[in-house]
């Protein structure tokens, strides 16, 4: 059995894949496999994958016939994992030497179901740390107290699965998988039930992750209604947390952070196509209209006034709809 397996889903990344490819070779272990899961791209992603694909020892391409998205592309290649660990690389972002030894000795040393890290956001020549808000490092913590409080950032305000190493055991008998039917937003979900669901985790002193910025093929830059998978996806996490044994302690937080997300896709819907702007603001109302009325009225009375203030719009004009 592997130490560990690592998760690299590519859809077009043909001008970054060379960088991300040197990176796995230069971590490479006769304890790890690497998991390259090419999600029927169009552009050069294959033939540079055929280039490199010899040259990281431990690695396999999978190859999907049709175009299913990130979260499919994770799934198929924790479903193809044998490693003990778990992780994943997007397909334009890097690691440092050494940093997966690093990672599983963190790990290892704590027993823990899973652990995060910090990471170096790329954004052209600029580099800066960018660091998990958790409460301590290199210590085993209780993953829903990485949760609250609602008005504090927290680990769940931190959902870049790549940064961190997961236990197999959490994806045991079909656990973990994403959720397919978002295109986006998926992560964030994700994280959520990472930390309502497992027993234990840490955050490492580790930063040897870099993750690029302004990638124009990037799911951040799009402006179709991809962009509006984060309504879907609040809506899940918040059935699930209301039916949580400790919804009262989590509810608050779930509606601060939809609340949010709202503010800043309302914020930069002129970038977004007019239909796309057209639709958010009305699903944004409706969202509204759905969340726990009174949770809702509490977060709005502690979020600033630009933002509670838009967000009271939106809920009166659809309600007047």
């Amino acid at each position: 059995m592997p130490k560990l397996s690592v998760v690299v889903p590519l859809h077009n990344v043909g001008a970054y894949a060379p960088d991300t490819l040197r990176s796995l070779a230069d971590n490479a272990d006769p304890e790890f496999e690497f998991l390259l899961v090419d999600d029927c791209s169009t552009d050069a992603t294959p033939e540079v994958l055929d280039h490199w694909k010899d040259r990281i020892p431990g690695a396999r391409v999978i190859r999907h016939a049709t175009n299913q998205g990130v979260a499919q592309a994770r799934n198929t290649g924790i479903d193809a994992a044998n490693g003990e660990y778990v992780t994943f690389l997007d397909g334009d972002d890097w690691y440092a030497p050494g940093h997966l030894r690093a990672l599983v000795r963190g790990i290892e040393a704590l027993g823990c179901d899973f652990a995060r890290t910090d990471h170096v956001q790329s954004n052209g020549t600029s580099r800066q740390i960018r660091y998990a808000p958790a409460k301590r490092r290199d210590t085993v913590m209780d993953p829903r107290d990485g949760i609250a409080p609602a008005h504090m950032a927290t680990m769940v305000d931190y959902p870049f699965v790549p940064f961190g190493i997961y236990s197999a055991r959490l994806f045991a008998d079909g656990a973990s998988r994403f959720e397919t039917k978002l295109r986006t937003a998926e992560d964030r979900l994700w994280v959520w039930r990472l930390h309502l669901k497992a027993s234990s985790y840490a955050a490492l002193a580790l930063h040897g992750v870099f993750y690029r910025r302004g990638v124009t093929t990037s799911l951040t830059q799009i402006s179709d209604n991809r962009q509006l998978d984060f309504i879907p996806s609040y809506d899940l996490l918040l059935r699930e947390v209301v039916k949580d044994a400790e919804a009262d302690r989590f509810l608050p937080k779930a509606v601060r952070t939809y609340c949010a997300m709202i503010a800043f896709h309302m914020n930069k819907a002129d970038q977004y196509e007019p239909a796309v702007a057209k639709r958010l603001r009305r699903d944004v109302g409706d969202a509204l209209r759905r969340m726990p009325q009174q949770v809702l009225d509490e977060t709005l009375a502690t979020m600033d006034t630009a933002r509670s203030t838009l967000l009271r719009r939106l809920r009166e004009t659809r309600k007047a709809a």
